[in-house]
């Protein structure tokens, strides 16, 4: 029987896999990796270079990314079906012995694509899971911004959630990484602004890439954000300044 692994790729930046994601590639018979129709995605521009000649790759493409609303029951009932089909595509190969690597942006298990193939195989085939830099991780180190110290409190919340509950949890919070940006930057702004929290915000696109780019929320002059963008509210506010002596 063959053996799943869900290898972590890190936030963007080539040099930030582990040595072991890269040992895992080496074993690999098989690379899976979820992306948009047409192209390879982040994940696997990643690992370019790295995979062996002969290796069997086996791209796994989303129905929908936002055509349709995440809420919208069409949306849940094409992308439950693509998961599915797309754990049975993995078994194919896991049956016949194969060890499958699946990668996956960031951390495998926080937000990634890669936990809905864990969930339907783990029981029936051996797993392993390689942890990956997380996205805000990077971000926050590429921006050199210290998020919590002491007793603060980080709260992760998803830039797609209701205008209301982001303002409240923000409001709630010594610090905060708010994730899916992307067309959901005005309301995420709002919500900063009523939370009070909108001055110490950081925007943050591709982090750790080639092209990465930071601004403070407040300055930025548009609401224009890509799939890989976030923002950083940091806590610490008895943290020493620059400017004393």
């Amino acid at each position: 029987m063959g053996r799943l692994i869900g290898v972590g790729t890190g936030p963007g930046d080539p040099e930030l896999l582990t040595v072991k994601a890269v040992r895992a590639l080496g074993e690999a018979d098989v690379v899976a990796f979820f992306a948009k129709a047409g192209r390879n995605g982040n994940g696997r521009a990643v690992v370019e270079g790295l995979l062996k000649p002969d290796l069997i790759e086996l791209p796994l493409y989303y129905p929908v990314t936002i055509e349709i609303d995440k809420d919208d029951r069409a949306y849940k009932s094409q992308i439950t079906d693509f998961y599915n089909a797309s754990a049975d595509a993995v078994a194919v190969h896991l049956e016949a012995g194969r060890t499958v690597a699946v990668l996956s942006e960031g951390d495998p298990l926080f937000y990634g694509s890669y936990m809905h193939l864990h969930v339907r195989l783990a029981g029936r085939f051996p797993v392993e899971v390689i942890p990956g830099i997380t996205a805000m991780s990077g971000c926050w180190s590429a921006a050199g911004l210290p998020l919590v110290q002491g007793d603060d409190v980080l709260s992760v919340l998803p830039g797609t959630m209701g205008e209301g509950e982001l303002q409240r949890r923000l409001a709630d919070t010594e610090a905060a990484v708010i994730m899916k940006v992307g067309r959901n930057l005005p309301k995420i702004r709002r919500a900063l602004a009523a939370a009070g929290r909108l001055g110490g915000a950081i925007y943050v696109e591709r982090g750790t890439m080639k092209n990465a780019a930071m601004i403070p929320l407040g300055e930025k002059p548009d609401d224009e954000a890509p799939y890989f963008s976030l923002v950083l509210v940091p806590g610490w506010k008895d943290r020493p300044r620059e400017d004393r002596r």
